[in-house]
């Protein structure tokens, strides 16, 4: 095990229903194995309900909700994926302002898949340059972004650095940028 990021704490914001499972547990693992302490920061407390695509899969405790969390007790944010996840936070306004909080404290941010839908609601995206599963490109342009289809996209060109990726397949690469950004 390495410890690239001992000591950072990472936040994980998710919907009480509908993130992509496998794009929450394979960053958390990641997060944990490069020594960083991952807590799952959700709207309500309790636990969320994960999705493999359209079906039910696993439940997680949630450890601390938007209302109560601050971005100066972490050092970056992870945005999982899924349709109904970002779909859900992006009309939450202590979700999008959490979210944007991180942008505003220049501290890093990954998000995979469809979770920049909870960028462009923040208004985060203008002028940067970002990937994410393909239906999102005509929004993330219309947000003043420029897309691009790539395994994963790293962007310096803003307040804090953007890891990005597509879609599940692409899960090694963004994991692996995304400890490397968090290592700071």
């Amino acid at each position: 095990m390495t410890t690239d990021i001992q000591g950072k704490t990472i936040a994980f914001l998710v919907a009480p229903e509908g993130v992509e499972q496998v794009e929450l547990t394979e960053p958390w693992k990641a997060v944990e194995q490069a020594g960083g302490t991952p807590r799952l920061i959700s709207t309500d407390s309790g636990r969320v309900q994960a999705f493999h695509h359209l079906d039910k899969a696993d439940t997680f405790a949630v450890d601390s909700t938007v209302d109560v969390s601050s971005i100066e007790e972490f050092a970056g944010l992870v945005l999982p994926g899924g349709v109904a996840n970002p779909d859900y936070l992006r009309m939450q306004p202590n979700a999008v302002a959490f979210a944007k909080g991180f942008f505003e404290a220049g501290k890093p941010v990954a998000a995979i898949c469809h979770a920049p839908w909870t960028l462009i609601e923040a208004d985060v995206v203008r002028g940067r340059t970002l990937t994410s599963w393909p239906s999102l490109r005509t929004d993330l342009r219309n947000a003043g972004a420029t897309w691009v289809d790539e395994e994963v996209h790293v962007c310096t060109d803003g307040p804090n650095t953007l890891v990005t990726s597509r879609m599940p397949d692409d899960l090694k690469a963004f994991c692996q940028q995304t400890v490397e950004v968090l290592k700071g």
